[in-house]
This record gives C-alpha cells, sequence and structure tokens, in this order.
C-alpha cells in the first residue's frame, strides 16, 4: 500500500501531506521501506508456492532436454 492512501490517526490528515509530527515519521518510514515494499505484503505460502512450480517448470525442462 502507498502512503498516498493512508490517513493519519492523529490528525486525521492524508500522510502524505505530512501536516504533524506523525504524518511526517511515518511518510519516511513508508518512503525508506519503498525499495522492499512491494515484497513485504506478500503472503510467504504465496512465495512458497511460487518457488515450487518454478522449481516444478526448471525440473520439467530438464527432463525434456535430456
Amino acid at each position: 500500500m502507498t502512503y498516498d492512501r493512508l490517513v493519519c490517526a492523529n490528525c486525521a490528515a492524508p500522510v502524505s501531506e505530512g501536516r504533524c509530527p506523525v504524518c511526517r515519521a511515518n511518510r519516511e518510514r513508508l518512503q525508506q521501506e519503498g525499495f522492499f515494499g512491494g515484497l513485504g505484503g506478500v503472503n510467504p505460502m504465496a512465495l512458497i508456492a511460487l518457488l515450487a512450480v518454478l522449481i516444478a517448470a526448471v525440473a520439467l525442462l530438464a527432463h525434456q532436454t535430456a
């Protein structure tokens, strides 16, 4: 989730506007986590399932070429 949709519980303004110290602190934290933020919300079981599918695909390709 991006911080432009979040509403601050302290001042009831959008966090992206940074009206209060709480908004500004959370905005900074979310910007720093932005690099890995996309993977932060992914379900671990979904990652395991994706890994299993990739392993199966590689195994199938290796079997077909042999």
